[in-house]
């Protein structure tokens, strides 16, 4: 295997940021789009360019009102980026749902006029796979819910004033957008509305988006719109690595979309692998691109070590706890040995994690809804804050007998004690807080004598208590449509390939429904980053000593992804052939790339532990490939 050459000078990337900031002269600004690959410094070059264009430009932007926008994808780098600014209100820092919300917020009848045209397409949608499906079908059932719960929002929002929406929040009320339709509405004002796109660039002559190789596609389809349209007086700033998209609904080959005319500066060094990581990680991109990054010259070299097991090995964490102790051996570590887990676990498809926790059962119902699946991972479903936010702390919090925190909970989280509602009610105040406190006591009943509710069960005590808000795509459920909801659990469905997208989703839930509601609490320990496991999202731009990576298609069940493919272990579909013909994105192009983010958050040394139906396949084929060296394979 041949070693990329060491750098020896660490500034290599050093005349990077003044080619972004030649981009920023307000009188003729030039957008770009930044190659930064893993490591490379990205935010430390957004927030240099930033710094340069207050110190130059702070009077001339705070005399017409504008300032500096900046879109990053979690609330956690929002928070990192405003403090490196010292919070300078001349720079607007948010997540892409906030900047979208601040778009489009107080245009009222504008959004109504897309609600009603939207909610009429999906409904005619809807009517018209009714009258090619078969009556009597769970699906016709399920299809009835769902026409009715629209027909009752497209008359309702006729009468609402104002539309609200929280980008951190659950969105019940019938006033409510939810994520999807803020990045929709947006998408679509940007580019069909001129006013709105010249109010956005009035407002924010400069606007910088990172992670932009996840930003949702339509809505990047509108910002490359309105630049193209007034590049004159705009700049968009694009940070980001095309290698490193995760998500579903991000803009696939953004780079071949970008003009000729922009700018287009590279960082080539990469400050947090090790050498031997980085020549890894280096082969694995090489069949998707040209970019090839340099190690640090102060940087140890590093170890890494592929480990295959066969699929059918059992007591997985006792084999994993083994690799841990030869990793410890092999990388002179004993950390990777300590009390206190000294390495993270990265799994690679959010399935295994869901098995390995235990919320399987209720993940997989709603992962197969391509509708539902990013908000799932981000933690962001609506249904499932309800549970996760508001139902699993009450329950927590009662199980525990902590009457003060049960008391503030219901307080903060519940209609029934809504300030407006209490001071309507004058001196019947008590009977609403008896209402309540019966409430929250019917959802706790439910587990008695060792008993273990679904989530339909305390979706069920909810909607008789009226505890909670119950979000629109569960409403359907609770018997407020007037559907006959009696079918029983062997009613036909019908042919999931004929299903309409709103079909699948409202299938997805009910699925969910009917699986325990104990299962909440590990997922809610998932998505918040607090299990053992880190997920793909929530690891982006963090970096550990030591990690393991864990591969199993077997365990995953998914079909977007597999590394027996990527490793060679497993013939190429007919689709994936289908799509390399036609340039389209194959299943092994997704799982290089998720690959690829796990594998450069290594800091020092890196265990990949594959399972395999073939493992001497795997080994024969990442040895021919030069992914590694013979002595660091190991087959157990």
């Amino acid at each position: 295997m041949s070693a990329e050459p060491t750098q020896k000078e660490n500034g290599i990337d050093d005349g990077v940021d003044n080619q972004i900031y030649a981009c920023l002269n307000l009188t003729e600004p030039k957008s770009f789009f930044l190659y930064a690959g893993a490591g490379s410094g990205k935010t430390r070059s957004l927030v240099n360019a930033i710094d340069r264009v207050r110190k130059e430009y702070r009077r001339q932007l705070l005399l017409k009102g504008q300032r500096i926008a900046v879109i990053t994808y979690t609330n956690a780098a929002c928070d990192e980026i405003k403090k490196r600014l010292e919070f300078d209100p001349l720079v607007e820092v948010s997540t892409i749902h906030s900047f979208a919300w601040s778009l489009i917020g107080g245009y009222d009848t504008d959004i109504r006029d897309w609600l009603r045209v939207n909610l009429a397409a999906e409904i005619s949608e809807l009517q018209t796979a009714a009258a090619k499906g078969r009556p009597g079908t769970q699906t016709a059932i399920d299809r009835d819910r769902l026409i009715a719960s629209k027909q009752r929002r497209l008359i309702h929002i006729e009468t609402a004033q104002h539309f609200i929406y929280s980008p951190s929040g659950d969105n019940k009320g019938r006033d409510s957008l939810n994520h999807s339709e803020v990045i929709a509405i947006t998408s679509n004002f940007l580019a069909t509305k001129p006013v709105l796109a010249k109010v956005l660039v009035s407002r924010f002559p400069i606007l910088f988006i990172d992670e932009s190789q996840d930003t949702n596609k339509h809505l990047m389809d509108a910002f490359l719109v309105v630049q193209n349209a007034h590049n004159e007086r705009f700049c968009l700033g694009l940070f980001g690595d095309t290698m490193q998209r995760i998500y579903s609904d991000g803009k696939v080959r953004l780079a071949e979309s970008i003009p000729d005319n922009w700018a287009k500066p590279a960082k080539k060094m990469n400050h947090r692998c090790p050498k031997r990581v980085i020549r890894l990680i280096n082969r694995i991109r090489s069949a998707a691109d040209t970019h090839v990054q340099v190690g640090r010259s102060d940087k140890p070299e590093g170890v890494v070590r592929l480990f295959v097991l066969p699929n059918a090995m059992l007591n997985v964490s006792d084999q994993e706890f083994d690799i841990a102790k030869s990793m410890a051996i092999a990388a002179d570590d004993t950390d990777w040995i300590s009390e206190n887990g000294g390495y993270k676990t990265l799994i690679l498809e959010h399935q295994m994690a869901a098995r390995r926790m235990g919320f399987e059962a209720m993940f997989v119902s709603l992962y197969k809804s391509g509708r539902l699946k990013t908000s799932l991972i981000d933690g962001d479903l609506a249904g499932l804050r309800l549970f996760g936010n508001d139902v699993l702390p009450l329950i927590t919090a009662m199980r525990r007998d902590d009457s003060f925190e049960v008391a503030e909970i219901v307080r903060r989280r519940s209609p029934l004690l809504n300030e407006k509602l209490l001071a309507s009610l004058g001196t019947d105040q008590l009977a609403q807080l008896t209402k309540a406190k019966a409430g929250a006591d019917a959802l706790v009943h439910l587990w008695d004598d060792g008993a273990n509710p679904t989530f339909q069960d305390v979706l069920n005590s909810i909607a008789e208590s009226k505890l909670f808000m119950i979000p629109d795509a569960l409403l359907g459920f609770t018997g407020e449509d007037h559907v006959d909801h009696g079918a029983v659990a062997d009613t036909p469905v019908e042919d999931e390939d004929e299903l309409t997208e709103q079909e699948k989703e409202l299938a997805a839930w009910r699925e969910f429904l009917v699986t325990p509601f104990d299962q909440i609490s590990a997922y809610m320990q998932y998505v918040t980053g607090t299990s053992k496991f880190g997920t793909h999202q929530g690891v982006k731009g963090l970096q550990f000593p030591r990690v393991m990576v864990v591969i199993s298609d077997d365990e995953a069940k998914g079909f977007l992804f597999s590394y027996e493919k990527l490793f060679g272990a497993k013939a190429k579909s007919t689709t994936d052939i289908k799509h390399e013909s036609t340039g389209e994105e194959t299943t092994i192009d997704r799982t290089r790339r998720l690959f690829y983010v796990t594998c450069s958050r290594a800091e020092s040394s890196l265990a990949i532990v594959a399972y395999s139906q073939d493992p001497a396949a795997v080994k024969r084929q990442v040895l021919q490939e030069g992914w590694f060296e013979e002595s660091e394979v190991i087959t157990l």
